[in-house]
């Protein structure tokens, strides 16, 4: 049975059991998109450096009902975050969210199954918005996703309210009993003059592979505010394809940093829609690989409308036989005159048969517009390295000191403290320095 045929079997299992969910037209679409478009492969533009058609070459486990869980309390106490007492925790197993182990901490936020928003008095946010980032990710791979979409998440933030403390979203993939093909699916709302903060992590428990196909689509309403953090430090026996859509629709802020610290193949699209006057938007990603791992950057920042400011700087350091690809695309439409969009990415390469393949991209239509793109790769600095050393550090202290030095630019963009400490306590790990 080819990959085709094997999905075909699963898909017809999912609409039998999941009859009049009011998804049901939307999944035979997408699925319909999926049987045309198949695996991409490296013949694909958007794919050329990253190679997931391989992965497809064994038989995954996937549910299409909510079954008990058997993760422990322990293995849930091994995921969570700094802070999470007072943080709204939610939990996806399997790619399936469990209602049992979230806990919504704060009365701004509303959170109920996708399905059943569809159907409410949330219908219209989701029939205008679920599956928009579909007309940027022109692929088999987001089409899979909404094919399969279920137990999936709807999540409010009402509006001119500010929970008190973050949104955790944990991914947990329980890979114990054989291999897993985990589809998250999340659609979150954040009201007029609302703001939130997000903080997404991914783990796997068990020594199978595991393959994560995960989609978050965030609207931004007028002066609402959003930071969001993603923080992939996963194992090397698991692979991932994240994409986080971000639409902002009404004059709005978003802050975004994506963290990359492990993982076997692992792909990242972010796309930032400016679909408001005066929206600004930031981006921020630091990824640290090594060994064999792969990491694959695609942002998009899209400028639809006029008067938009954009800032994007990621930050790369490739060590061992690991690779490493940024291709960032800033569009300016026609009618968004006065743009101002920036865009920037960093990498220091620690050995010889490390890699990265960087594409920074403009596609400019208006002609009243401030834009810039750029990309350096090289090695440490010999200098820096040098004088560190003559003032008796150690090499591999002074190494690592410029290294953290050269992070710190991404880490002191995380604003919530325990998780920016977290997080450099992970980069510090890998050092194999104190830095503290």
């Amino acid at each position: 049975m080819n990959t085709i045929e094997y999905f075909k079997e699963r898909f017809d299992l999912l609409q039998s059991v999941h009859k009049d969910s009011g998804l049901d037209i939307i999944r035979q679409k997408a699925f319909n998109t999926f049987n045309k478009m198949g695996i991409p492969t490296t013949r694909h533009e958007e794919w050329k450096y990253t190679r997931i058609s391989g992965l497809f070459n064994k038989e995954y486990q996937f549910p299409v009902t909510q079954t008990a869980t058997s993760l422990s309390q322990k293995d849930l106490d091994a995921v969570r975050l700094p802070g999470h007492e007072q943080a709204s925790e939610l939990f996806f197993i399997n790619g399936l969210f469990s209602f049992p182990l979230s806990v919504v901490r704060s009365e701004a936020l509303v959170v109920m199954p996708l399905e059943e928003a569809a159907k409410n008095e949330y219908k219209d946010i989701v029939s205008k918005n679920f599956g928009h980032s579909s007309n940027y990710l022109k692929d088999g791979i987001n089409a899979l996703n909404t094919a399969f979409v279920q137990g999936a998440v709807f999540i409010h933030v009402k509006k001119g309210q500010i929970p008190e403390h973050p949104i955790y979203i944990y991914n947990i993939t329980d890979a114990r009993s054989g291999n897993i093909l985990s589809q998250p699916r999340s659609l979150m709302h954040i009201s007029e003059n609302a703001q939130v903060q997000i903080v997404e992590t991914y783990t796997t428990i068990g020594l199978e592979e595991s393959f994560t196909n995960q989609v978050m689509e965030i609207i931004v309403e007028k002066d609402a505010r959003v930071e969001y953090y993603k923080i992939q430090n996963d194992a090397s026996h698991t692979n991932q394809v994240s994409t986080t859509h971000i639409r902002q629709v009404g004059k709005s802020y978003t802050h975004t940093v994506t963290i990359s610290l492990d993982g076997g193949i692992v792909r990242n699209n972010l796309n930032v829609v400016l679909d408001a006057e005066y929206c600004e938007a930031h981006l921020y990603g630091l990824y640290f690989q090594q060994g064999q791992s792969h990491i694959d950057n695609h942002t998009v920042v899209d400028n639809v409308k006029p008067n938009c400011f954009s800032n994007e700087l990621y930050k790369g350091i490739i060590d061992d036989n690991a690779t490493g690809v940024f291709n960032g695309k800033i569009f300016v439409q026609p009618q968004a005159q006065k743009t101002n969009a920036y865009q920037s990415n960093k990498n220091v390469l620690l050995s010889d048969t490390a890699s990265v393949n960087s594409k920074p991209q403009l596609e400019i239509f208006a002609n009243d517009v401030k834009c810039s793109h750029g990309c350096t790769v090289g090695r440490l600095n010999e200098e820096g390295l040098f004088y560190l050393q003559s003032r008796g550090i150690s090499e591999k202290i002074a190494r690592s000191l410029l290294l953290h030095a050269f992070a710190v630019d991404i880490l002191e963009h995380i604003k919530p403290e325990p998780i920016r400490k977290y997080v450099d306590k992970l980069i510090s790990e890998r050092l194999e320095f104190d830095i503290t």
